[in-house]
C-alpha cells in the first residue's frame, strides 16, 4: 500500500466518491497503525442543500473548501465525529463522507474503542468509523495526501462492483443517488435493501 497522490484524485466530488471505494484510510497512532478499506461513501455537492458547505464558508466547514484530499472532521448529533474528504478545487465547498470501512490493520486497537462490536460493525457507519480510528476535530484540515497521522492509501485488494443508492439519514435532497458502496461487502452500513 502506498500514499495516494493528489494528482490521482478526481477533481469532481461524485467521481471522487466512486474512486475512493476500495482505497484505504490509514491512521497512525502511538500504539501502531490502524487502517481499513473504504467500502461506502456519500457525495455532498456544490448547491446541495444537505451539504455542510451549502450556506457558504464558515469557521466550522472551512476544510471542505480546501483543495481535494483534505479531511473535514466534525462533531454531529452531540455524539460522534464524522470525516469527509474535500472534493473540489480550493475555494469550492464539497466533500465525500466516508461511511464505512472494512478493518485491515490494528483490529485489536479498534476493538478497544468499539468494545463488544462484531467484526462487521467495528467501522460500519460514519460515527463508528471515526471512533474505531480515533478521528476527532484535531484532525480537521489534515492533508490526506501527505505523510502524517491520517492519510489515504491505495487499494490492497481488488475492488468489487460499485452499487449506487440514495444517501442515508437525510431530510433534504433525499432522492439524490449519491451514495456509493462495494456490492456484497458485509461492512456496508444502512438498511440491507439499500445495498443490494
Amino acid at each position: 500500500m502506498r500514499l495516494l497522490r493528489r494528482s490521482e484524485l478526481p477533481v469532481d466530488t461524485v467521481a471522487l466518491a466512486r474512486y475512493l471505494i476500495g482505497k484505504t484510510l490509514v491512521r497512525e497512532l502511538p500504539e501502531g497503525r490502524v487502517s481499513g478499506r473504504i467500502v461506502e461513501t456519500e457525495a455532498y455537492l456544490v448547491g446541495d442543500a444537505a451539504a455542510h458547505a451549502f450556506r457558504g464558508l464558515t469557521p466550522r466547514n472551512r476544510s471542505l473548501f480546501l483543495e481535494r484530499g483534505h479531511a473535514y472532521v466534525y462533531f454531529i448529533y452531540g455524539n460522534w465525529h464524522s470525516i469527509n474528504v474535500s472534493g473540489e478545487t480550493r475555494g469550492v465547498g464539497a466533500g465525500v463522507l466516508l461511511r464505512a470501512l472494512e478493518p485491515l490493520e490494528g483490529i485489536a486497537s479498534m476493538r478497544l474503542r468499539r468494545p463488544g462490536a462484531e467484526m462487521a460493525d467495528i467501522a460500519r457507519g460514519p460515527g463508528r468509523l471515526a471512533t474505531a480510528l480515533r478521528i476527532d476535530r484535531r484532525l480537521d484540515g489534515m492533508d490526506l495526501c501527505a505523510a502524517g497521522s491520517l492519510w489515504l492509501g491505495s487499494g490492497v485488494k481488488r475492488r468489487g462492483p460499485i452499487g449506487v443508492s440514495v444517501r442515508i439519514g437525510l431530510s433534504r435532497e433525499v432522492n439524490r443517488e449519491l451514495r456509493f458502496y462495494e456490492r456484497g461487502s458485509p461492512y456496508v452500513s444502512g438498511p440491507r435493501w439499500l445495498s443490494l
